[in-house]
């Protein structure tokens, strides 16, 4: 397999902000120096209380947080939804919104040994996705999911 690595085009990450997934997603981008944001509930509520400031999120006019899931799928180019097991709740919910309005959504299950980077970077590239919507469970929902998508977002995410 060709393992040269392949540039991404992603300037700017977006998620809701939840542990997990959410919050891998952000300190990745604030630690690759890369643009962040994206929607929040109202409040800045999640499940361990109130985001912190450090990440740059706009408040929804609503707590519900399928309401922010719908507007960063949205506001984004793609999704890329990082997950373990199978798809529930809330990752369930923004595959179904990203296929609802038509855009690029990548799903990518981090408890599999055949996860290729190179391929994601490929999607990102066909898709010309800029801005990235990053989604998945939340911390209390799959044990260990912040470091597995930190991890991976880190690899996919840097560049040469």
């Amino acid at each position: 397999m060709d393992r040269r690595v392949v540039s991404h085009p992603v300037r700017r990450i977006v998620s809701g902000g939840q542990t997990g997934v959410d919050r891998a997603a952000l300190d990745v981008a604030i630690s690759l120096e890369i643009d962040h944001g994206g929607w929040c509930p109202r409040g800045r509520i999640a499940e361990d209380g109130v985001i912190p400031s450090d990440y740059n999120l706009s408040e929804t006019e609503s707590k519900k947080y399928h309401v922010r899931t719908e507007r960063n799928v949205i506001d984004s180019d793609g999704t890329l939804i990082l997950y373990c097991g199978e798809l529930s709740g809330g990752t369930q919910l923004t595959h179904r919104l990203a296929n609802k309005h038509e855009r690029p959504c990548l799903l990518v299950r981090l408890d599999e040994n055949d996860v290729d980077v190179c391929d994601v970077r490929k999607w990102l590239v066909k898709e010309g996705i800029e801005t990235l919507n990053v989604a998945g469970p939340r911390a209390t929902s799959a044990e260990g999911v912040y470091q597995l998508a930190r991890e991976f977002l880190l690899v996919l995410l840097e560049t040469e």
